[in-house]
C-alpha cells in the first residue's frame, strides 16, 4: 500500500473513532464490518476507501473533518476550520464571552489530553490543538472588545 493510501486510511479510522463505530454505522447506514474495511490496511481491503457521501455524513457528526483535512494536506492546502456558526448576530456581552472562553478552554484541554495520551503529539493532533488555540484567541478578542465598550472614556 502506498503512503497516500495509508495516510487516508489512518484518517478514515480517526474519523470513525471520533464518533464511535456504533454511532458511525447508524449515521451512514453501514455495518461495523464495512466501516472497518474502509480503514483496514489488510491487502484484501487496501484498495477500498470510504465513499465521499459517507465521509460527508460522518464529518457532519464528528468533532473534526479528519478525511477532508487529510485530503487538503495531501494537496498542500491549508484549511481554516471555524466552529463558530451562530444563527444570529447577538454578541451577548462579557458574561457570554466568559462562558464561551471556559468552554473553548475545556475543548483545548480535551484535545491536549487526547493528543498526549500516547506520549506523542502527531502533526494532525498539533493542527487540531492549533485550531483550538486560534478559536480561543478569537474569543479573547471578542471579550476584549466587549470590555472596551463597557469602560467609559
Amino acid at each position: 500500500m502506498d503512503d497516500t493510501a495509508s495516510y487516508l486510511k489512518k484518517h478514515t479510522e480517526a474519523l470513525v473513532k471520533d464518533i464511535g463505530i456504533e454511532k458511525a454505522g447508524q449515521i451512514c447506514g453501514k455495518s461495523k464490518a464495512t466501516l472497518g474495511r474502509y480503514y483496514s490496511t489488510d491487502a484484501d481491503h487496501a484498495g477500498r476507501f470510504m465513499p465521499i457521501d459517507v465521509v460527508a455524513a460522518l464529518e457532519g457528526a464528528a468533532g473534526f473533518p479528519h478525511v477532508t483535512a487529510a485530503l487538503a494536506d495531501l494537496r498542500g492546502i491549508t484549511l481554516s476550520y471555524d466552529e463558530n456558526r451562530k444563527n444570529d448576530d447577538d454578541k451577548g456581552g462579557v458574561n457570554s464571552d466568559v462562558i464561551m472562553l471556559s468552554q473553548r478552554f475545556g475543548m483545548l484541554m480535551g484535545e491536549y489530553h487526547q493528543s498526549i495520551s500516547d506520549g506523542v503529539i502527531t502533526v494532525n493532533e498539533a493542527k487540531r490543538l492549533l485550531n483550538e488555540t486560534l478559536v480561543l484567541q478569537q474569543v479573547l478578542i471578542e471579550m476584549k472588545l466587549h470590555l472596551e465598550e463597557e469602560v467609559p472614556d
